[in-house]
């Protein structure tokens, strides 16, 4: 059975995750909206990334209702973050909370993402910032805030938990899931570096490659993403 290429690609999504070492055994998670519906795919909670095929992912409503496929349990934290999302935001089709050591890293410092590297300035000024609250478990306070927080940005760090990178296409999320991540990765390698030792580009710089970096392709992420489900299908990962 042929299954709607958002799924397909949702699922391509998890094992690209998984084979770049961004999973977190079974908590973190991955959505798209379902479309022309209240409602999003994602993954069921107790599958590891690797394991997510087309078949296996749910579909639920906004509000929670299980409406397509079978859990493992209820995942009350990935239903009430990707709902609320959705809800709120019609320009977002796809969200990826990732909970990876870099990014977790970077998270919980003050100063949160710096412009240290090309991987960094795809999110000069492009950046929110989230305050933790302990698990998300109330559609109505925790949500609320964090919908607040985001704004009209499509990447946020919860301070001292993870990220969230959006997009209006599984592939724009991606793209921002990878490049958050790298970033993340080249700040922790210079943690150890003196503040006054580190070269930061110029306001006027950072602004100019932001605009550059995300204009640089029509379709944002998509030239990666072909050369990954590429790459996929050699290892002949479902």
């Amino acid at each position: 059975m042929k299954h709607p290429q958002t799924q397909q690609d949702l699922a391509s999504a998890y094992r690209l995750c998984a084979m770049m070492n961004m999973d977190d055994l079974t908590y973190s998670h991955i959505s798209s909206r379902a479309s022309g519906e209240d409602a999003f795919y994602i993954a069921p909670f107790g599958m590891l990334f690797e394991e997510v095929t087309p078949e296996s992912l749910l579909k639920v409503s906004f509000t929670g209702e299980i409406l397509q496929g079978s859990e493992y349990q209820y995942n009350l934290t990935g239903y009430v973050l990707h709902g609320s999302l959705y809800q709120s935001r019609p320009d977002i089709n796809s969200a990826f909370h990732l909970h990876t050591i870099a990014g977790v890293s970077v998270s919980a410092l003050k100063n949160g993402l710096l412009p240290l590297s090309q991987w960094a300035l795809h999110f000069y000024n492009r950046v929110a910032y989230h305050d933790y609250s302990s698990l998300l478990l109330d559609y109505a306070s925790q949500t609320k805030q964090l919908i607040a927080d985001l704004e009209q940005k499509n990447i946020m760090f919860l301070r001292n938990h993870g990220t969230l990178t959006c997009g209006k296409t599984i592939q724009e999320a991606f793209f921002y899931s990878y490049h958050l991540e790298q970033a993340c990765k080249v700040q922790c390698k210079l943690s150890h570096i003196p503040h006054t030792d580190l070269i930061i580009p110029s306001p006027d710089v950072c602004a100019k490659a932001v605009e550059d970096l995300l204009s640089f392709e029509s379709d944002l992420g998509q030239r990666d993403w072909i050369a990954l489900t590429r790459k996929l299908n050699r290892l002949n990962v479902r």
